[in-house]
């Protein structure tokens, strides 16, 4: 067998966000004789190669495919789209590595379905994505928004719960071409994605636009990043959102996705209401902004941005939702997932209605290989019959 590439080792396990005693740990390299980083060391200076069964494990932890190894040269970067925003610095070491995976999977699935919707002649040109480039006023891009996807907010908020209403949205959203994934790790919890790494990402493409929301995030706050990454598609922008407001690009789609949901004024109805109630302010907010569907944290960067609450009474707040949601999350749950619980239902709500539809389709018109399908919908080969109904 060839000789793996040494620069390429090094390479892929820095773009992996690992340094050499994480790596060698994961790769279960340590010997009586040898300590893992040292003998991890020795493989990337080129002193000794690694074994194909080593490489395979290298493959799996630095989420790169295996013949990447033997390149001559470490690959360029795809481009990001212009505000591919670094992590904060704190998080950086820590989650980069995996949102960057994540992101590749992401667009590899993309070319994978834009490849079978030109094959089997679907490849219609999605004109919303691009249509608001150069930033129109908010109000002219809510209602553009609004009456491009036919999204009524008064069913929006008829809905039951939060879970109800993101359906609602993403159905929308995925009857205009747009696909709508529910990810939040790359294959099982042992590699979940923190939300403070990435709230959500979206990829602009003409044929086939995708947008990923991060499933770790609160429920109530899911519709809320999709229609903030809706908005980056609409700007023709690829994009990954996390935590911050600063950038301008983000504090234009948190302002149209946030005035999507609510006006300025039920805005502060919210707050007024709030201020009443003989509970603290922020369980009130949490209580009256679910009653609407909207997460409280929507509405409390409403209230920063209107001036209602400063940035010390909004930085407090935020924190005091995310210590809610963190406790709420270690309380039983009941039974309102949509999932019931089983394999092929919750990977069929990861993946949607769109993608299901699409991959059925393109197995039946001999499109799409078993093997793709699997690649398309992050299942293996074998279960991709049952997810989709066949």
């Amino acid at each position: 067998m060839a000789k793996a590439n040494p620069e390429i080792l090094v390479w892929a396990r820095e773009t992996a966000g690992l340094s050499l005693e994480q790596a060698a740990s994961k790769l279960g390299l340590g010997s009586k004789n040898t300590p893992g980083p040292d003998r991890l060391a020795a493989f990337e200076s080129g002193d000794s190669s690694p074994s194909q069964p080593q490489l395979v494990k290298m493959a799996k932890h630095y989420h790169r495919p295996f013949i990447t190894f033997f390149l001559p040269a470490p690959p360029r970067n795809a481009s990001m789209g212009e505000d591919f925003r670094r992590l904060p610095e704190a998080k950086r070491e820590e989650n980069e590595g995996s949102v960057n995976a994540l992101v590749r999977d992401i667009f590899l699935r993309q070319s994978l379905v834009k490849d079978a919707l030109i094959d089997a002649e679907e490849d219609e040109i999605v004109e919303f994505v691009g249509m608001g480039h150069g930033m129109p006023d908010v109000d002219d891009a809510c209602r553009a928004i609004r009456e491009y996807f036919e999204i009524d907010i008064a069913s929006y908020r008829d809905m039951r719960d939060a879970h109800e209403a993101f359906s609602y949205l993403r159905s929308k959203i995925e009857s205009k071409g747009i696909y709508v994934l529910l990810i939040g790790d790359l294959g099982s919890y042992h590699s979940s994605i923190s939300t403070e790494a990435f709230r959500g990402f979206a990829l602009s493409d003409q044929v086939a636009p995708f947008v990923v929301v991060n499933q770790n995030d609160s429920k109530s706050a899911w519709c809320f990043t999709l229609l903030h990454e809706v908005v980056h598609l609409w700007l023709g922008k690829t994009g990954v959102s996390a935590q911050t407001h600063e950038h301008k690009v983000e504090r234009y789609c948190n302002d149209v996705a946030s005035h999507t949901l609510i006006s300025a004024h039920e805005v502060r109805e919210l707050y007024e209401a709030a201020m009443r109630s003989d509970e603290a302010f922020v369980p009130a907010l949490q209580r009256e902004a679910g009653s609407l569907n909207i997460s409280a944290s929507l509405v409390a960067y409403r209230l920063f941005r209107g001036a209602l609450l400063d940035q010390a009474q909004w930085e407090k707040a935020s924190t005091e939702l995310r210590e809610l949601w963190i406790q709420s999350k270690s309380q039983p749950r009941g039974n309102g997932s949509g999932s019931s619980g089983n394999f092929y239902n919750t990977q069929r709500h990861r993946a949607g209605g769109a993608l299901i539809s699409l991959v059925r389709r393109s197995l039946h018109g001999g499109v799409l290989t078993e093997t793709k399908a699997g690649r398309v919908l992050g299942v293996s080969p074998g279960n991709v019959a049952e997810m989709v109904g066949l």
